[in-house]
This record gives C-alpha cells, sequence and structure tokens, in this order.
C-alpha cells in the first residue's frame, strides 16, 4: 500500500499559474533542473498524492489552489529537446536524468494563503518553505500542514 504523502510545487505565476492549470486540467510539471526536487518527483510522488499550488517570484507569494499528482514519474521530454530552455544534453532516451510527473487542478482558492499568512502561524513555521535557502521547486509538506492551509 501507498502511503499518501503532501507536496508543495512552485510555479511564477506569469509563467504557469493556478489560472493556466485550472485551463489546461492537467500539465507534466517540466523543466526541474534540481536532483533533490527530482529525487522527489522521480522517487516519492504517486498518483492521487495531494498538492498545494505556490505562485513565487511575484507581488504577492503564497498558495493560489490544490492539485494532486496524475501520473506516475516518466522522462521529461524537455531534457531531449535541442530547442527546449531545458535541454540537457547528457541524457539518453535510455538513460534519461531528469523526470516529471503531472499535476492535475483540483481547486483555486478563494483566497489566497498569503507566505505572511504562512510566516505568521505557529502551525506552519516549521514547513520547508520557510527555511533558509530553501528554493526548491518541489517540496514535501507535512498533513498538519497541508490541512492547516487548505482550510
Amino acid at each position: 500500500m501507498v502511503t499518501i504523502r503532501y507536496w508543495l510545487t512552485k510555479s511564477e505565476p506569469e509563467t504557469y499559474g493556478i489560472e493556466h492549470l485550472q485551463k489546461d486540467k492537467k500539465t507534466p510539471w517540466t523543466g526541474v533542473r534540481n536532483y533533490q526536487a527530482r529525487n522527489f518527483m522521480r522517487d516519492e510522488m504517486h498518483i492521487g498524492d495531494p498538492v498545494l499550488f505556490y505562485h513565487s517570484s511575484c507581488k504577492v507569494p503564497g498558495v493560489y489552489g490544490s492539485a494532486k499528482v496524475a501520473s506516475a514519474p516518466y522522462p521529461d521530454p524537455t531534457q531531449f529537446d535541442a530547442k527546449s530552455p531545458y535541454f540537457e544534453p547528457r541524457a539518453t532516451k535510455a538513460n534519461p536524468i531528469w523526470y516529471v510527473v503531472d499535476i492535475a487542478y483540483v481547486s483555486t482558492f478563494k483566497v489566497p494563503v498569503t507566505l505572511s499568512d504562512i510566516r505568521s502561524n505557529p502551525k506552519l513555521r516549521s514547513m520547508t518553505i520557510l527555511q533558509p535557502g530553501s528554493r526548491l521547486s518541489i517540496t514535501p509538506v507535512s498533513a498538519e500542514h497541508f490541512a492547516a492551509i487548505t482550510s
């Protein structure tokens, strides 16, 4: 039996925000080029895992909605595309380096849970996103943190 894990994915809203995901319904989470984030997708994310959708590098950063993992991991197709900014010349179809999962839309929050809200909530102080140097685009979230943010 697979244990449900909870995740936070970060994206710049101009590049790909919750509105894009709502329109598309589902998208591959391509372009991740950090080994730890890649390992989360490849080794630990499972179909159905709940996801917090976080807008970063914007006027009001925060969690703007929710999603879920909608596929098993598979090789990131952008690593094989020489025209892609995410092209990886070392990668081959037989030996891919980067992996993705598909993320499916669940909801848009009526009011986002801003980074300030997260910082000021004592229940959320241990979230990875608040730790110094935490810049990963995918991080695990505890069930308690997920519940506090989605409530």
